[in-house]
This record gives C-alpha cells, structure tokens and sequence, in this order.
C-alpha cells in the first residue's frame, strides 16, 4: 500500500494542491461578465413586462378603428378549411364596383403549425405575394414577404428577425437588400420597459437609394400602459416634425374607443388631423364608427347569421367635398372536416 508521503505523480493522481490557472482572457473580461450577471438578476427582479413591438404600438387603436376594415362596392370572400391540423385553408375574394380600385379577384392559401406560417396569394394580374414566419423559439422568429408584380419597381422582398426579451423587443429588417452594393432600406428597432406601465424605444431607418445617396432617420416611441390594461397612451415623434398621438379604453367587455391625434409640424407643411372612433360587439355582431376633422362620418357593421357566413355593411360621408361611398359584401367559410375535427360536440341524438 502506498503511503502517504508519496507524490501525487507516484500515485499516478493529479496534483490539487494549486488551484488551476485562468487564462489571461477569462481573467480581462472578469468583472463584465460579473457586472452583466448583477445587471441581469437586478432587471428579473424588477419584473417588468414585455412591451410588444413598434410595429405593434398601435394594434388596439387599428382594431377600433375601421381605416383598415372600411372598403366601397361590392366585396366576396369565400373560403375553405382543408385541414385543421396542420391548419390549411383557402379563399376567393371578389372585388368590383369600387371608386377607387380597379375589379380584381384574387386567390389565397394558409398553411400553418405550431411554428411556421406560410400564406401566399395571386391576383388576376399575376401579381404574386408571399409571407412566411419560421418560429425558432417562443422569442426568436424569422419573417419573410415578398412581392413579384408585372409593374416595374413594384417587387419587393423583406426579410426581418425579431426577438421578444423577457422586458424588451429587439428587431431588425431589410426591404429590398442588395449584397452586392449594399442598397436597400435596413430598419432597426429597441422597446425596453422602463417601469411595468411605460416602455420606451427608437426605431432608425437607413435608407441607400444608390451607393452615393444615404438618409438616416430615427422615431422615438413611448406606450403607457394602464395598471389593470384597459387602457393605453401611445404617443411616435417622426423625422421632419410628424407627432402622432393615440389612445384606446376599453369600456367594458363589449365596447372600446379610441382617438388618434396626428401633428405635421414641418418646415413646409403644417397639418393636424384627429380621429375618434368606436367598437360594439354584439353577440353575433360588430360595429363600428368613426369620425375625423376632414369631415368624414364612417360606419361598418358586420352581422353573422351563422357561424360560416357574415353579411358587411359599410359606408362614407365626407361632408367638406359632399361625396359619399357605400359598401356590401358577404363572407362565407366552408370545410369538408367533420364536427368532431372540428373540435365541435356531435349533435345530440
């Protein structure tokens, strides 16, 4: 038996009786990386919320408003469910009838899971659109859209990451990047909770036309958010002296307002246009109204008879150029799924 006395060597073992060196490197960048670590436990304690995206900023305010719902003619959507598992599903929209848009239809398909979407459409001109989000992670995804139209400089791609932190949003994008000269428009954003009801950020556009003509701009962001989240202030200031200003309440479970308030305080142009509008759900209904300084008096209503087929009223009054629109469509979904892959309780016997 070997004694005691023997080396470490002898006994074929390592020598603990020296603590192992540190490299130089590890060493330097010591007390950063002690420095991040009290910074990262002191921000979790803190608790803060994620505040959602600056393309998000104003989600509540679009909801209530019809700016994005409002249309004139005549309107049909006709879609169908293939699959609910992965979900796929096609449509047929009609279009005609419109004072400011052309007739058009246009052919639509949706694919998606857990973590992916595609969704794609062509229209009677063979103008083809494209999107795709490729979730890596509940917090990491990648965004693609891309636009192939038979006008010259109507093309487009748009590539875009985007990473939701535990009390921040970070994302970047590209539209129409060039490897080649480096062209193209590169947007970059930041959204960090200050406290747990406001969050502030930027969002900085670089724009490279040609290899000799550059614009750098930035908009500064702020999002109040109320305690129990019925309400929201927004407010973006924009280059060249654009403020614009939103709110949004909700009143109760079936009825939301919202205003919108935009400055253009420019050199050449001095502007201000405010926007009041509402939302009512009914049980098998929504409507909504809105009112702005130009004049405009706007209302969409939206009625289900049934679960797979809406009727859509909308119309217009602008009374400063005394012209009016009017709007009629339908809206109906089928499926060759049964109730029960549907997730629907079969009928009772």
């Amino acid at each position: 038996m070997a004694s005691s006395s023997d080396s470490p060597e002898k006994l074929g073992g390592d020598d603990f009786s020296h603590p192992p060196t540190r490299s130089p490197f590890l060493s330097a960048i010591s007390p950063l990386t002690s420095l991040y670590g009290r910074i990262a436990e002191w921000r979790k304690s803190l608790d803060l919320p994620n505040p959602g995206t600056p393309e998000n900023l104003q989600k509540e305010v679009k909801m209530t408003h019809l700016t994005n719902f409002m249309f004139d003619g005549a309107r049909a959507d006709l879609s169908k469910n293939l699959s609910i598992n992965p979900a796929f599903q096609i449509s047929h929209s009609f279009n005609l009838g419109s004072q400011v848009a052309a007739p058009s239809y246009n052919f639509g398909a949706v694919y998606a899971t857990n973590s992916t979407l595609l969704q794609g459409s062509v229209d009677h001109e063979s103008n083809v659109n494209a999107r795709m989000n490729q979730g890596w992670s509940e917090t990491c995804i990648t965004k693609m859209q891309a636009q192939l139209s038979q006008q010259v400089g109507h093309s487009m791609l748009q590539l875009e990451q985007d990473y939701q932190g535990q009390d921040y949003s970070l994302n970047v994008k590209a539209v129409n990047p060039s490897p080649i000269d480096l062209t193209g428009i590169y947007i970059g954003s930041y959204f960090q909770s200050v406290t747990k009801n406001l969050a502030l950020g930027f969002e900085t556009m670089y724009q490279r036309q040609t290899p000799e003509l550059a614009e750098l701009a930035t908009s500064y962001l702020a999002k109040y958010t109320g305690t129990n989240k019925n309400w929201i202030a927004t407010a973006q200031l924009q280059p060249a002296g654009i403020l614009q200003t939103t709110y949004w309440q909700k009143l109760s479970d079936k009825v939301e307002v919202a205003a919108d308030l935009q400055v253009v305080a420019g050199s050449q142009r001095r502007d201000a246009i405010a926007t009041l509008g509402a939302k009512y759900d009914l049980r098998m209904a929504t409507f909504r109204a809105q009112l702005d300084s130009t004049g405009k008096v706007s209302a969409l209503l939206e009625q289900r008879f049934a679960p797979t087929f809406a009727f859509l009223v909308s119309g217009e009054i602008d009374h400063f150029k005394n012209a009016a629109k009017v709007g009629v469509g339908v809206m109906i979904e089928s499926s060759n799924l049964t109730p029960e892959e549907m997730g629907m309780a079969p009928p009772q016997p």
